[in-house]
C-alpha cells in the first residue's frame, strides 16, 4: 500500500509538471505571463475559478469547524454559490472583462489604477495584497501539511517544505497559464474525491435519514463549553441575540456562537470572495461575456460539492466518532487534573493536590497519553475525560486505548494550549480513521489538488503585485524584466507564507482565511464596484474607501475582536490590555466580524467623498466604459 501511495503521487506530480511545462512553453510575452493572453478556454477558465476559490481551507479548515459549530455553516454554501458564481460571474465578471481587456489591465490592482487614472491607487491595492495575502496562502500550507504529514511519515515542517518546493516550481516557471491548465486537472480531482467523500460517509453511517437523525440525537452531549457559547445541537443554529451594555459575562458568551459563525464565517467569507484579487483576474482572461456565461452552472455545481460536501460531512464525522473513535497509545496518567483559567479558556496547567480550593474546583481531569511514535521528550497529550470516556489497559504489549464517546481530536490539547483543541486536524483524522487506506490516498490527491491549485493563484498574484503594479511602472512601461520580477515576488511571497505556517498553528486556518477575505471585502468592494458601475465614482472617493475599509478592519481586528485581538497580542503590547472594550460596551461586539463594521463604513465613506468631489474628467470616464482613449 505504500507503493501504491508513492506510485499514485508520482503519477500525479509527472501530470502537473506536464501541464506546468505546456503552460512554459505557451508563455510567450508578459500578457501570457500575467492573463494568458486573453484567451483562455472557457472550460479552463471556469475550473480553474473553482479550484482557485476552494483550497484546503475550505475542506479541511471549515470542515473541522463544522464538526465543532454543525451544519450551521451550510449558510456559507448558500452564499459562496450565491455571490461567489451566480453574482461574481453574471454582475461582475463581464464588467470587469470589458474594463480590463478595453484598459489593457493585466492585475487587478492595474484595473483599478487605469480606472481610476491613479498609481497611488494601484500601488495601494498591490501592497495591501502583496502584505497580506500571505496570512491566506499560509492557512492552505497548513491544511495540506497536516494531512501530508501522517500520510508519508513525515513531519509537518518537511512536509511544509516539500509542499511549498513543488508549487511554487511550476507556478514560476509556467505563469497564468501553468496555473490554470494544472487547476483544471486539479478541479477534476476535486470533484472526484469530495463526491466519493459524500457517498462512502453516508454508507459508512447507514445512509442520508439515519445520519442525519443521528447526529439531531447527540444534541444533548454538546460539550459544555460550547452549549455555553449558545450552541443547540449540530444540526440546530447557535443561540442568536445581542447582550446588553454591562450584561455578565455568561449571557454575553450565549450569542458568541452566533455572532463567530454568521458575521466571521459566512459573511466574511461570502462577501468576501467577491473582492479576490486572484479571483478576479480570472474574468479577464476570457475573451467574450459567453465564455463567463458557460461556467455559471459548472461553477455552482463544483462550489456545493467542494463546501457543501465538507460542511455535511465535517458535522456527521461526530456521528462516526461517537460511536467508532479509539485512539491507541500508552496512557501515562488517568486522571490528571490541568487548570483552564478562571474564565475557562486559559492557557492549560498542571494543578498540584494541594492547590488552592477555588483552583481545585475549576480544574478539569485529563488523561495524560503518549502516541505510538512518539519521542519521549515530546510534550504528552491531554485528553479531556467525560462520563463516557471508557480506558483499557493493553496487556502483553499490545497499546492502551482510549474510547472519548465524544469527538476527541479537538479536545487533544498539550500544556500551555485551551481546552479548544485543534480543529484543523478533524478532517484528517477522520479519513485516516474511518476509511480504508487506498481511499485516504484518492484524499491526498484531492487536498494536494485544492492547495496547490489555490497556492499556485496565490503566490502568482503576490509575485504579480511587486512585478506588473510596483516595479513595472517604475521603469515607465518596460516589460523585459516584469517576468523575472514577478518570479522574484514570488519567492518572497511563499517564504512570507512558509514562515507564517512554522510559526503558527492550532484553529488557525478558517480564522487566517476570513481575516483575509474580510479585509479584501473591506477595503477593495465599495471602490471595484464603484469603478464598474457608477461614473460618478472619483479617485479621491477611491483612495478614501480603501484606506478607511482597511484601516478599520485591521483595527477592528488588533483591539477589538477578542479572538484576534488576542491571537495578535498587539493591543495588549501597546494598551496594556487584551482589547479596548470597556465594560459598559456591549460585550457582544468582541465577537463581531470587522466586515460587519468595516464594510458599511468604506462603502459610506465612497460614497459620501464622490459627492463632495470634483467628477474626473469626462472623457477619461467615457474611455473607461468602453470609449477612445483621450489625447494625451
Amino acid at each position: 500500500m505504500e507503493l501504491f501511495t508513492f506510485a499514485v503521487v508520482i503519477v500525479y506530480l509527472l501530470a502537473i509538471g506536464y501541464l506546468g511545462y505546456q503552460g512554459y512553453r505557451q508563455t510567450k510575452t508578459a500578457a501570457d505571463y500575467l492573463v494568458a493572453g486573453r484567451n483562455a478556454n472557457p472550460v479552463v477558465m471556469a475550473l480553474s475559478y473553482g479550484a482557485t476559490f476552494i483550497s484546503t481551507s475550505a475542506i479541511v479548515g471549515f470542515g473541522g469547524v463544522a464538526a465543532n459549530f454543525g451544519m450551521g455553516l451550510l449558510w456559507l454554501t448558500v452564499f459562496n454559490i450565491w455571490m461567489g458564481i451566480f453574482v461574481a460571474f453574471v454582475v461582475l465578471g463581464n464588467p470587469a472583462r470589458r474594463m480590463g481587456h478595453h484598459l489593457d489591465a493585466h492585475t487587478f490592482p492595474e484595473l483599478m489604477g487605469k480606472r481610476y487614472g491613479s498609481r497611488f491607487v494601484q500601488i495601494l491595492c498591490a501592497l495591501i495584497i502583496f502584505c497580506f495575502m500571505p496570512l491566506y496562502a499560509m492557512a492552505v500550507i497548513i491544511g495540506g501539511a497536516e494531512f501530508i504529514g501522517p500520510i508519508f511519515h513525515i513531519s509537518y515542517d518537511a512536509a511544509l517544505y516539500l509542499f511549498v518546493a513543488i508549487v511554487a516550481a511550476y507556478v514560476i516557471a509556467g505563469g497564468i497559464k501553468g496555473v490554470m491548465l494544472t487547476d483544471a486537472l486539479q478541479g477534476t480531482i476535486m470533484l472526484v474525491g469530495m463526491v466519493a467523500l459524500m457517498v462512502i460517509t453516508y454508507a459508512k453511517l447507514g445512509g442520508f435519514s439515519p445520519a442525519h437523525q443521528a447526529l439531531t440525537d447527540l444534541a444533548p452531549r454538546v460539550p459544555p463549553a460550547l452549549a455555553a457559547l449558545g450552541h443547540q445541537g449540530w444540526t440546530s443554529m447557535p443561540v442568536f441575540g445581542w447582550a446588553a451594555s454591562g450584561a455578565p459575562a455568561a449571557e454575553a458568551s450565549r450569542y458568541t456562537l452566533w455572532w463567530t459563525m454568521v458575521s466571521t464565517v459566512v459573511l466574511g467569507v461570502g462577501i468576501g470572495v467577491l473582492a479576490q484579487p486572484q479571483l478576479i483576474v480570472r474574468f479577464m482572461t476570457v475573451k467574450s461575456k459567453q465564455s463567463l456565461s458557460r461556467g455559471v452552472a459548472a461553477g455552482g455545481v463544483f462550489i456545493f460539492f467542494m463546501t457543501g460536501v465538507a460542511f455535511v460531512v465535517g458535522a456527521l464525522s461526530n456521528v462516526y466518532f461517537t460511536g467508532h473513535e479509539t485512539i491507541r497509545c500508552q496512557i501515562v496518567e488517568e486522571k490528571a487534573l490541568l487548570d483552564p483559567g478562571a474564565d475557562g479558556n486559559s492557557p492549560l496547567a498542571r494543578v498540584a493536590p494541594d492547590a488552592p480550593p477555588a483552583v481545585l474546583a475549576r480544574s478539569k481531569p485529563f488523561i495524560a497519553y503518549r502516541l505510538p511514535g512518539d519521542r519521549p521528550e515530546q510534550p504528552l497529550n491531554y485528553l479531556l475525560r467525560t462520563p463516557s470516556t471508557a480506558i483499557a489497559r493493553g496487556g502483553n504489549g499490545s497499546p492502551d486505548s482510549i474510547r472519548p464517546g465524544l469527538i476527541a481530536i479537538a479536545r487533544t490539547v498539550t500544556l500551555g494550549t485551551t481546552m479548544k483543541g485543534n480543529s484543523d486536524t478533524i478532517i484528517p483524522r477522520y479519513v485516516n480513521s474511518a476509511f480504508p487506506k487506498w481511499f485516504s490516498v484518492l484524499f491526498l490527491m484531492t487536498l494536494l489538488s485544492a492547495a496547490m491549485s489555490t497556492l499556485s493563484s496565490q503566490f502568482h498574484t503576490m509575485g504579480t503585485a511587486i512585478g506588473r503594479d510596483i516595479f513595472e511602472p517604475m521603469v515607465k512601461g518596460n516589460t523585459a524584466r516584469t517576468v523575472q520580477i514577478t518570479r522574484f515576488g514570488i519567492v518572497v511571497g511563499l517564504v512570507a507564507a512558509l514562515i507564517l505556517g512554522k510559526m503558527v498553528r492550532g484553529n488557525i486556518i478558517a480564522l487566517a482565511t476570513a481575516i483575509f477575505f474580510g479585509i479584501c471585502a473591506a477595503a477593495f468592494l465599495p471602490a471595484f464596484l464603484g469603478g464598474l458601475f457608477w461614473k460618478r465614482m472619483t479617485r479621491p472617493a477611491a483612495v478614501a474607501s480603501i484606506l478607511a475599509g482597511f484601516l478599520t478592519s485591521v483595527f477592528w481586528s488588533v483591539c477589538i475582536n477578542a479572538k484576534t485581538a488576542a491571537g495578535l497580542g498587539l493591543c495588549k503590547a501597546l494598551f496594556g490590555k487584551a482589547t479596548l472594550l470597556t465594560p459598559a460596551f456591549s460585550a457582544t461586539w468582541a465577537v463581531v466580524d470587522p466586515i460587519v463594521v468595516a464594510l458599511p463604513i468604506a462603502a459610506a465613506t465612497a460614497v459620501v467623498v464622490a459627492l463632495l468631489t470634483k467628477p474626473m474628467p469626462r472623457a477619461h470616464v467615457a474611455y473607461c466604459f468602453g470609449g477612445a482613449k483621450p489625447a494625451e
